[in-house]
């Protein structure tokens, strides 16, 4: 049997090595080298560095839209996807034997596109879980094969959840595919009415609206933790907030005002409570804990009775 694996993204890499060990694939598309960091390093996607451990051989087009014909050269029996990142044409969904499979973290019908975890996390939800869908030209609205559930803890972040569900992604994808070569019919078609969308983030989405409640900003934090992440805006410079906690009694009547600041963190009231900031990094710096952020730059600018203005 034949299997063309496309993915990049870390939720990818354990479907990818399970697939492998089951089955043994053949070829596996990722995204290309991306400059990263400071220095502008080259570095492949982390399906891209499982592959090169496994010895599969790669394909790295710049856009799959334009560049496929590697794939369709070969006689494949699947064409899984797993948090590939680019949308994939038509001749390739429909090149193998069966319809190209996607292993999607959310439980569709909600959230289709290329956020799901985040927003499910974000949203407050107390779960989320994967779906196996048959891949349509509409984004994520295919025939659902199979779906499992995964519990979202108050705790978790989007890297929580991404292992959760690629640990559940692997066994259930290996579980669909022997039904379907064992010539089991089944799958049920998406609810339209029920359909919701996650959206990859603009920059402008990721500032916290201090005007929410204190619950509602910890969900937004932790959803954008550790990638894309959450900001805040202080005298004009950018400050990623990576981690906080929340209080939902009222310290102060003015929205976004910093009203205490002590070894556990700095406090600042909400539309309803107060968050603490406890893991900060301010542009061009180091991420660092709210102890080392107020040893330094912090003292200066987080200050008691300070209003944080936002943009939102």
């Amino acid at each position: 049997m034949k299997i063309c694996f496309m993915g990049s993204m870390d939720f990818a890499v354990n479907i990818l090595e399970t697939l492998h060990e089951k089955y043994e694939v053949s070829l596996v598309v990722t995204q290309p080298d991306k400059p990263v960091g400071r220095k502008q390093v080259m570095e492949g996607t982390p399906v891209k560095n499982k592959a090169l451990e496994l010895g599969i051989e790669l394909f790295q087009p710049i856009s799959i839209k334009k560049d496929y014909q590697r794939i369709i050269d070969e006689d494949f029996d699947f064409i899984i996807v797993a948090a590939y990142g680019q949308i994939i044409p038509e001749k390739v969904l429909f090149h193998a034997r069966y319809q190209a499979i996607n292993v999607h973290a959310s439980l569709l019908p909600k959230y289709r596109g290329g956020s799901p975890m985040h927003k499910a996390i974000i949203d407050g939800n107390e779960e989320t879980g994967v779906s196996i869908i048959y891949m349509e030209k509409a984004m994520d609205s295919g025939l659902i094969l199979s779906q499992s559930t995964c519990k979202i803890e108050e705790s978790d972040n989007v890297k929580d959840i991404e292992m959760k569900l690629s640990e559940i992604g692997k066994t259930l994808l290996v579980e669909t595919m022997e039904r379907l070569l064992s010539g089991e019919k089944f799958g049920f078609s998406q609810e339209k009415n029920e359909v919701t969308f996650a959206y990859n983030f603009k920059k402008e989405e990721l500032e916290i609206d201090f005007h929410k409640t204190s619950k509602q900003i910890y969900d937004f934090v932790r959803g954008l933790n550790p990638w894309p992440v959450s900001y805040m805006t202080i005298n004009g410079l950018n400050i990623k907030v990576y981690e906080v906690a929340f209080h939902e009694e009222d310290l102060s009547s003015n929205v976004s005002e910093i009203v205490k600041v002590d070894k556990s963190g700095v406090y600042i009231q909400t539309g309803s409570g107060v968050i603490v900031l406890k893991d900060l990094q301010l542009q061009g710096k180091k991420r660092m804990d709210i102890k080392s952020f107020m040893n330094g730059a912090g003292k200066a600018l987080l200050q008691v009775g300070m209003i944080i203005k936002d943009h939102l």
